[in-house]
């Protein structure tokens, strides 16, 4: 056979990542679809959005029966990925989370079983209900993206992002988490409840068959590889880099905890998802200050609960130069 009579090669889509017009659309296709279940919290689901784009995870602090569950599990859907749900409680093991070996008779040798963690998007219910043992089981796959067990290491799924849910109303009942797993957090956020007009029509929406049962992806993980590499590429100049610096050197110097590198650096990464959300390939000061306070709400601490505060002081004391 000739090459003129070779059978030519279907054409396929090697562009690693996605134009900045490209990414922001897929965002918005994402939006539009969790909006068919989640009523009034179109802030909440960008703010996710952002997390995802920017290779992020999520905590989502609020009181029950607010939607948390439902948010992440809509967003979930959206993707045309694996998700798996933990629901922590007092007695469960960091094993149930990340996975163990068990002893195959057949072969004489260890299998691994992967736990729930080894999925696109993991959803932590209720994290501060285990105790901090099995939270620490989170700290290297949110980190690293790999779990080792018995010595053994096994990398999971891309992209990956966990998603947790906190109850903070019922303090007697539930444990803090540590530091160290807090940081990894990029962002956290509040839902609060929603309007008299809002609520009104959520009552509408489940009345009769719950619009989650319906709900269809719109995006594949293949989409959202791309859009992170479209992120990841976004232009973050020294003015830009120095003002996050001294931000952070600010919470340093008068928190009794302050940012900490891994904070500057998810502040970063946030504001170039926040660029590419409003269709720029470089981050600009603005950026910067709309998403502080969500990267940064959890890591500084300070006396009588002024970390809102002291945020708001650091971006009227620090100039943009």
């Amino acid at each position: 056979m000739t090459d003129a009579d070779a059978v030519p090669e279907p054409e396929t889509d090697l562009k690693p990542t996605f134009d900045v017009e490209e990414a922001s659309t897929l965002a918005t296709r994402i939006t539009e679809n969790v909006e068919r279940v989640i009523v009034g919290q179109s802030d909440a689901i960008e703010h996710i959005l952002i997390t995802l784009l920017a290779r992020g995870h999520l905590l989502l602090e609020d009181v029950p029966g607010v939607g948390k569950t439902m948010l992440a599990r809509s967003v979930a859907t959206s993707l045309d990925g694996s998700f798996k749900r933990v629901q922590f409680t007092p007695d469960l093991l960091p094993s149930d989370v990340t996975g163990v070996s068990v002893f195959n008779q057949k072969t004489n040798e260890f299998e691994f079983q992967p736990g729930p963690v080894f999925a696109n998007v993991v959803l932590g219910d209720e994290i501060n209900r285990a105790p901090p043992k099995t939270q620490s089981s989170l700290l290297e796959v949110m980190e690293e993206q790999q779990v080792t067990v018995d010595g053994e290491t096994h990398a999971v799924p891309e992209p990956f992002t966990v998603i947790a849910t906190q109850n903070d109303v019922e303090p007697g009942r539930t444990y803090e988490l540590p530091v160290a797993e807090i940081d990894r957090f990029m962002k956290k956020i509040r839902l609060g409840y929603p309007s008299e007009t809002e609520e009104t029509e959520l009552l509408g929406r489940v009345a009769g068959e719950h619009p989650i049962d319906s709900l269809e992806p719109v995006a594949s993980t293949e989409d959202v590889r791309r859009a992170q590499a479209t992120v990841s590429q976004v232009t973050v100049r020294e003015p830009v880099r120095s003002y996050v610096s001294r931000l952070a050197a600010y919470t340093r110097q008068h928190a009794d905890l302050g940012v900490s590198p891994r904070g500057a650096i998810a502040l970063v990464r946030a504001s170039q998802a926040r660029a590419v959300l409003n269709g720029r390939d470089y981050v600009v000061p603005d950026d910067v200050q709309t998403e502080i306070r969500s990267v940064w709400i959890h890591r500084v601490r300070t006396g009588g609960d002024r970390s809102a505060s002291l945020i708001d002081e650091a971006l009227d004391s620090v100039a943009v130069e």
